[in-house]
C-alpha cells in the first residue's frame, strides 16, 4: 500500500513537473532534495532530451535545478539545525516508511560527512541514496551556511550536468523509456560521478 501511494504520488509530481516548465523543474528538485525520495532522474534525463530537441534551456534548466535543489538542501538544513538529532530520529522512526528513508541511510550520510567534514555535502550531492540526505547531518554538526551552500551548489551544478548531458545524447529514445528505465541511467550516472569523485580525491590528495 504505502509503495502505491509513493507511486501515485511520483506520477502527479512529474504530471506537475511537465507542464509547469522550469518552475516545475525548480519545484521538482527542490522536493527531490528533501526528504521525498523523487529520482532526480526522472526529472532531470527527460529535460536533457528536451534540450536537444529546442524546447528548453540549458542554462535555464542548470538554474533551476540548483535553485531548487539548494532550497530543498536548506529546507533538511534547517530541520536538523534547530530540532536535533533525537527530534530528527523520532520522525524518521515515524514517518520514515512513507519516504522510503531510514535510520540506517541517515548514518551512512553522518559517517560521510564524519569522515571528510563540510566538503561532503559536494560529494554527497553526487552519490545516490546520499544526496538528498546529506545536508541533515550538516545541520547536526550546524555546519556553517555560507560554505554548505556553496558546496550544496557546486555539487547539484555537476549533478545536474550529467543528467541533462545523459538526455541530451541519447534525445533519439522515446521519453516513455526513461520512465520505463530510468534505473539503466541511475547507474550510469552513479557511474559517471563516481569517476568525477575519484578524480577529484586524487587531486585533493596531491595536493
Amino acid at each position: 500500500m504505502i509503495i502505491e501511494f509513493f507511486y501515485t504520488l511520483l506520477d502527479s509530481i512529474l504530471l506537475l513537473v511537465g507542464k509547469m516548465g522550469y518552475l516545475g523543474i525548480f519545484i521538482g528538485m527542490t522536493l527531490e532534495s528533501t526528504f521525498l525520495p523523487i529520482p532526480s532522474e526522472i526529472i532531470l534525463i527527460p529535460a536533457g532530451v528536451l534540450v536537444a530537441k529546442g524546447e528548453f534551456s540549458f542554462f535555464m534548466v542548470l538554474i533551476a535545478s540548483i535553485l531548487g535543489s539548494m532550497l530543498g538542501a536548506l529546507i533538511n538544513y534547517t530541520l536538523a539545525f534547530f530540532i536535533g538529532r533525537s527530534a530528527v530520529d523520532i520522525l524518521i522512526s515515524k514517518y520514515g516508511k512513507f519516504f522510503f528513508v531510514t535510520k540506517k541511510g541517515l548514518a551512512h550520510s553522518e559517517k560521510l560527512f564524519n569522515g571528510y567534514g563540510g566538503i561532503s555535502t559536494f560529494i554527497g550531492r553526487l552519490l545516490p541514496g546520499v544526496r538528498h540526505l546529506i545536508s541533515v547531518p550538516a545541520g547536526f554538526f550546524k555546519m556553517k551556511l555560507g560554505p554548505f551552500l556553496f558546496f550544496t551548489a557546486l555539487g547539484s551544478g555537476i549533478w545536474t550536468c550529467v543528467l541533462l548531458a545523459i538526455g541530451y545524447f541519447f534525445n533519439e529514445l522515446p521519453l516513455e523509456f526513461w520512465r520505463q528505465n530510468s534505473f539503466i541511467f541511475y547507474i550510469l550516472s552513479f557511474l559517471i560521478c563516481m569517476i568525477i569523485l575519484t578524480v577529484y580525491l586524487i587531486m585533493r590528495k596531491k595536493k
